[in-house]
């Protein structure tokens, strides 16, 4: 008998030590071939990053998932207690393994097992960090393994809040939101700390099957998983049975989040996100969690892209119908489903459908979203064709709900433009639209297309002059002119547009008038190489052909950098970069980058109950004399009350600029400037070609200047323009420089600079010049 015991032991013993050696084998393997853990103590997740406007607004996040990383201490007590209710009750007690979980596990799985129930599962909020940061997704035993092993490591390496950070920050909850606080957002549009515990359950019924409990698609089931987790709550001593009892009453009430992600923005965040990934690099914007302040102006933003819109629909209007998007014979009732890629965006406010019917004096139409509707022949006057010439049955077309059961024909413009609007004292862009529809192109005309500036360029060669001894008033010959540009090149006979000459003239008249010979002529004295430093000098161009067409606009530039160029004019001569980024912090709010070049003076010396206003002092290069720009502002002012900008006078405003044609018509331009803004316009093909006849820059351009003028710019706001010192002022003769005895509506007001007046080079004095025998009036 006791040698039956005796062997019976041995026999027990030898199992469990065969089975213990086994174990640890398994074991050994397994935490041979884990991952490594330790990142996680210093780990954080990838955050997104943010755009905010001038005024503080959400516009845009960049990011591959949706979430905000909030530290333990910031989380509430009902958020963290509802998600250890509904996933890991004993997480403060058990070292990584719940083992009393995983036997309840098992023995409830034998019943789910013979009842065709889901099995149910036992992982802590430790082992899914493992799964979560360091294992796949697969259903298996070795995942279950390597899981344990991991899950009892890390409570060795990290402390419980650690654990519960790395979770309730990494954790998918629906809806793109990951982490409780991108959640909180999405679902309830609040901050975490503002969640009721009724709200908080609803985050925590969400990690079994996000998609499933997601109250957007199924709030009767979110509702019911809600409740469990109330009732864990209850069991768990964190709420009364009487509170338990009152938020189950409560209904689940959702708010979206109320995203500005401005539609009529896309090109300007576009710029902005491309920029910082240059600087900085793909993974950094997108995974570091950068806070981004731009300068843009979400009011002026959307006038902006309304102001160029409107111009580009009334140029395409004046060429015509070029027919429907397609047609579909034989429609049914689902005619619209393959018509996605045609949709614009919603602030156009067009909407894309079918032509049922058609008589001789309407169409019968329905869109997209199932509205009928009529056109009429008065609508579409503009095609110079009848109703029942320009649709067939089936046509896809745009229209715009005017009325109700009333629409009107649209066209998607073939033209396309830009417009930028900039503070021109700080270079900071305020507004900017690459084209008429980010979603039809992505391409930006104000940023990425070079094209020539024309006449627009201008200004730059007059400003040039006035810094070598010219005057406004000096008299320049407008008479015809052909110039040798070297070898294997043409003789250039530059022309005025009209064609028509008109001898001599003042200096402020040639701009004025946007005299091409005048301009040549000037070009020509001053010297070509001083014109393109000029040029680079202000930012226009980078190493532009050494042509002396360079004085007429003939090198290639963009729409961004000729008006941020025109600032100058406007600051009393200085260069000022467009500044689309203001500042970028990083999550724990270092500063990256801060583009404010002006200092503050004595700030931190003068209390704020003070009545000394400290001075600001800025960085920026000075490229030419306040003086010249102020004479230049005075010309380009002169261009609105009597030259090619005269359609802007009745806007009565102090404002300037200058209109930019290029040869056959091909890009226009209008850049214009009140004493607080500079706005840039383009309009031309993607595909360069002729705009047609007579569309200049004053008949397509500055109209959408104007435009933008009447809507974002109030009367009381125009403020006359700075008089620097050193200018004096003299009732003159525009058209021969002469000094007047009387002022009348035939004189203007002329700005010299003191240093002129001094060495006499605004009396009347002419000077022939032997190189190429130009006449100089001073």
């Amino acid at each position: 008998m006791n040698n039956l015991i005796k062997n019976t032991l041995i026999v027990l013993i030898s199992i469990l030590l065969l089975f213990s050696i086994m174990l640890l084998s398994i074991l050994w393997n397994f935490s041979n071939k884990i991952p490594d853990y330790m990142f996680l103590k210093n780990y954080k997740p990838p955050v997104s990053s943010k755009v905010y406007s001038g005024d503080g607004t959400l516009v845009a996040d960049f990011s591959r998932e949706k979430r905000i990383f909030v530290p333990y201490e910031a989380i509430p007590d009902n958020v963290i207690n509802s998600f250890l209710s509904a996933e890991d009750k004993n997480f403060f007690s058990h070292p990584g393994v719940d083992a009393k979980g995983v036997l309840r596990a098992v023995i409830n799985n034998f019943s789910n097992i013979l009842n065709s129930r889901r099995l149910e599962g036992a992982s802590t909020i430790t082992q899914q960090v493992a799964k979560n940061f360091l294992l796949s997704n697969e259903v298996s035993l070795n995942r279950k393994i390597k899981e344990a092993i991991l899950a009892f490591r890390i409570e060795r390496t990290l402390s419980k809040e650690r654990i519960l950070e790395l979770y309730l920050n990494q954790i998918y909850l629906g809806g793109g939101a990951y982490g409780v606080a991108a959640a909180s957002l999405e679902y309830f549009d609040k901050s975490i700390k503002d969640l009721s515990y009724s709200e908080s359950a609803l985050l925590a019924a969400l990690p079994k099957a996000p998609s499933r409990y997601n109250p957007y698609k199924n709030i009767d089931l979110a509702k019911y998983r809600r409740d469990l987790v109330l009732r864990n709550l209850f069991e768990n001593n964190y709420i009364s049975f009487q509170k338990y009892n009152d938020f189950k009453l409560e209904k689940i009430i959702l708010k979206k989040n109320k995203k500005i992600f401005l539609e009529d923005s896309q090109y300007y965040i576009e710029d902005i996100r491309k920029k910082i990934i240059e600087d900085l690099g793909y993974d950094k914007l997108y995974k570091q969690g950068f806070n981004i302040n731009s300068p843009i102006d979400l009011n002026l933003q959307k006038k902006a892209t309304n102001s160029l819109r409107k111009g580009l629909i009334e140029y395409d209007k004046r060429k015509g119908w070029r027919g429907p998007i397609l047609n579909i014979k034989n429609f049914d009732k689902d005619w619209s489903k393959n018509l996605l890629k045609y949709n614009l965006e919603k602030s156009i406010n067009w909407n894309l459908a079918i032509i049922k019917d058609i008589n001789n004096f309407s169409a019968i139409v329905e869109t997209v979203n199932g509205i009928e509707g009529t056109i009429y022949n008065d609508d579409v006057a503009w095609t110079k064709k009848n109703i029942n010439e320009l649709f067939k049955i089936g046509d896809i077309i745009y229209v715009e709900h005017i009325q109700p059961n009333l629409f009107s024909l649209r066209q998607d413009p073939k033209i396309n433009g830009g417009i930028v609007v900039m503070d021109p004292y700080t270079g900071r862009v305020l507004a900017l639209s690459g084209g008429f529809s980010f979603k039809k192109s992505e391409f930006n005309r104000s940023t990425q297309a070079s094209r020539q500036p024309g006449s627009a360029f201008k200004p730059f060669v007059y400003a040039l002059a006035l810094e070598n001894d010219y005057t406004p008033s000096s008299l320049i010959l407008d008479a015809p002119l052909v110039l040798d540009q070297g070898e294997d090149l043409k003789l250039w006979k530059p022309e005025n547009y009209g064609k028509k000459f008109y001898g001599l003239s003042t200096l402020r008249k040639g701009l004025e008038q946007s005299r091409n010979l005048m301009t040549v002529r000037v070009a020509q004295e001053l010297g070509l190489d001083k014109i393109i430093k000029f040029s680079e000098k202000l930012g226009i161009y980078d190493n532009p052909d050494e042509l002396l067409s360079i004085s007429l606009g003939s090198t290639e530039t963009t729409l961004l950098k000729l008006t941020s160029a025109y600032s100058a004019f406007v600051n009393g001569g200085k260069l000022v970069n467009p500044i689309i980024i203001d500042r970028i912090q990083d999550s724990e709010g270092n500063t990256i980058l801060n583009n404010d070049l002006r200092k503050c003076l004595d700030c931190n010396e003068i209390s704020y109950l003070s009545d000394y206003y400290p001075k600001i002092k800025d960085n920026y290069k000075q490229i030419f004399s306040e003086q010249t720009a102020y004479q230049m502002t005075s010309i380009l002012e002169g261009v609105i009350q009597r030259g090619t900008g005269k359609k802007l006078r009745n806007l009565n405003l102090n404002i300037g600029g200058k209109t930019g044609t290029t040869n056959n018509n091909t890009d226009t331009w209008f850049i214009g400037f009140t004493s607080n803004l500079v706005i840039g316009v383009y309009v031309g093909m993607d595909n360069p070609q002729t705009l047609g006849k007579n569309e200049t820059g004053a008949k397509t351009a500055l109209p959408i200047f104007k435009y933008f003028l009447e809507s974002a710019f109030n009367n009381s706001e125009s403020r006359p323009f700075k008089v620097p010192n050193d200018i004096i002022m003299m009732v003159v003769d525009p058209n021969t420089g002469q000094k007047a005895k009387f002022s009348n509506r035939n004189t203007i007001i002329e700005n010299y600079k003191k240093k002129d007046i001094v060495n006499n080079r605004a009396i009347s004095d002419i000077k022939n010049f032997e190189n190429n025998k130009i006449l100089k009036f001073y």
